[in-house]
C-alpha cells in the first residue's frame, strides 16, 4: 500500500461499543495512482482480546503485528494474565519510538477488550504517539469516515450497530476516496473473543446500505 496519517491511501476505522469493539478496513492497495491489489489484508488479530488495523506500508504493518503478537504472548505466558489494551499500546508505541530516525511508515488503530470487560480504541502515529478515543479513523479516507461517525456514533450502541456504522462509513469513504475500495473486512472483539465477520454477511449489509443510502458500488 502507498499510504501516512490521512495521506495514507487507505481507510481504516475503529469504534467502541457498549459490549465490545469494532475494527474495519477496506481492501484496496495502491502504488501512486495505480490499484496494485484488490484484496489486501489490513485487519489483524493480535490476541483473543486485541486487534489492529494498518494504514501504510504493508511490510511495516506486518512486521509490527508479528512483533506485538509475540511480545504479548510472551507477557501472558510469563504472567499468567491477559494484557490490557493500554499496556499493549504502550508496548507498541515503545517499539515504534525506537525507530525515530527511520520510522515505520504506518498509522495504526489498536483496539480490544480489557480484563474488566471495557472496550478501548487507540490511534497510533508513525512515531509511536498514541491517543485514546471512542472512535478513530486512519488513512486518506478518514475525513469522510469522521463525517459519518460524528453524525451517527452513539456511546450506547451495541456491536451489531457498530458493524453497520463502520460499514456505512467505509462505503462513504470508498465512494469519495480513490485510494479506498474493493470490499470491506470487519472484526468484532467482545468478552467472547475476537471474531472476523463473515464476508457474505458483510456483502449483504453493503447491499442493504447501498440501496438505503443510495451509495455507489465500492
Amino acid at each position: 500500500m502507498h499510504e501516512g496519517n490521512n495521506k495514507k491511501g487507505t481507510t481504516t476505522v475503529g469504534l467502541v461499543c457498549k459490549d465490545g469493539v469494532v475494527l474495519a478496513t477496506e481492501k484496496r492497495a495502491t502504488k501512486g495512482h495505480m490499484i496494485s491489489h484488490k484484496d489486501t489484508k489490513k485487519l489483524f488479530q493480535v490476541t483473543d482480546n486485541i486487534g489492529m488495523t494498518i494504514a501504510g506500508l504493508v511490510a511495516d504493518g506486518q512486521v509490527l503485528t508479528r512483533y506485538l503478537r509475540s511480545e504479548v504472548e510472551l507477557y501472558e505466558l510469563k504472567r499468567k494474565k491477559i494484557m490490557s489494551v493500554g499496556a499493549a499500546t504502550t508496548l507498541l508505541s515503545n517499539i515504534m519510538m525506537g525507530r525515530r530516525m527511520f520510522p515505520y511508515y504506518v498509522g495504526l488503530i489498536l483496539g480490544g477488550i480489557d480484563p474488566d470487560g471495557s472496550g478501548k480504541i487507540y490511534s497510533i502515529d508513525p512515531l509511536g504517539g498514541a491517543i485514546l478515543d471512542d472512535y478513530v479513523a486512519e488513512g486518506s479516507g478518514s475525513q469522510f469516515v469522521y463525517g459519518v461517525l460524528e453524525d451517527h456514533y452513539k456511546k450506547d450502541m451495541d456491536v451489531n450497530e457498530g458493524v453497520e456504522l463502520a460499514t456505512l462509513s467505509l462505503l462513504v469513504s470508498s465512494s469519495r476516496d480513490s485510494a479506498s475500495g474493493d470490499g470491506i473486512n470487519i472484526a468484532t472483539i467482545t468478552e467472547d473473543g475476537f471474531e472476523y465477520i463473515d464476508g457474505k454477511e458483510i456483502e449483504k449489509k453493503i447491499s442493504e446500505l447501498r440501496k438505503k443510502k443510495n451509495l455507489p458500488a465500492l
